[in-house]
């Protein structure tokens, strides 16, 4: 399924299981079903990632940022709302808020063969402003309470210009141990450069 959302000058196609999205009123919806994720374990010697989740991810071109408010309908531990990169099959992260496990909690993966699991900060509620952003092979993640002040989270690369050129970039919804999870993105919003600052809040 192709999707164009009116705040992004990309198509959006789906990836993996069905996300069941939607549209309506400024707000994307996705579901995650039961035991679906996307991470490959650091302490296995498997590339093989445990299940898979359902994506709704475009190609934008150049530098940019990707900002949206994510909202999860937590049930279980690791139900997440997902900001997902994507430049090869064992090359992707996310930026998450996430129940970790039993808090929200902003988390980032980076995913290299491996995948790593970092936690950054707890948020208040069900929902949290995240930003990924892109200049080159360099991908930056933020996060904010607020949508106004921005905290920094992580800067990393995930292979090189080639694959970095064509990067898919969107939206993820997951729950590796439980039943499933609601997710819904608002205040969408797409800016074609990189930040001015990555740490001084902006």
């Amino acid at each position: 399924m192709d999707l164009s959302l009116p705040q992004l000058p990309f198509p959006l196609r789906t990836y993996g299981p069905d996300g069941h999205w939607s549209y309506e009123d400024g707000a994307l919806t996705g579901w995650a079903g039961p035991r679906q994720d996307r991470f490959v374990p650091p302490t296995g010697e498997s590339l093989d990632s445990a299940s898979d989740a359902p994506r709704l991810l475009g190609a934008p071109e150049g530098d940019f940022q990707l900002i949206a408010r994510v909202t999860v309908g937590f049930n279980s531990a690791f139900d997440a709302g997902v900001l997902y990169v994507h430049v090869g099959e064992r090359a992707w992260a996310k930026l998450c808020l996430e129940y970790s496990p039993d808090v929200p909690t902003v988390c980032t993966v980076v995913t290299r063969g491996h995948s790593d699991d970092a936690n950054s900060f707890t948020v208040t509620g069900s929902s949290v402003w995240l930003r990924v952003s892109r200049t080159g092979r360099a991908f930056a993640f933020h996060a904010s309470r607020d949508g106004e002040r921005w905290t920094f989270v992580r800067l990393f690369t995930l292979g090189g210009e080639r694959e970095t050129g064509a990067a898919l970039t969107g939206f993820m919804a997951q729950a590796p141990l439980g039943e499933g999870c609601v997710v819904t993105f608002d205040h969408i919003e797409f800016r074609p450069s990189w930040p001015a600052d990555l740490r001084d809040g902006s």
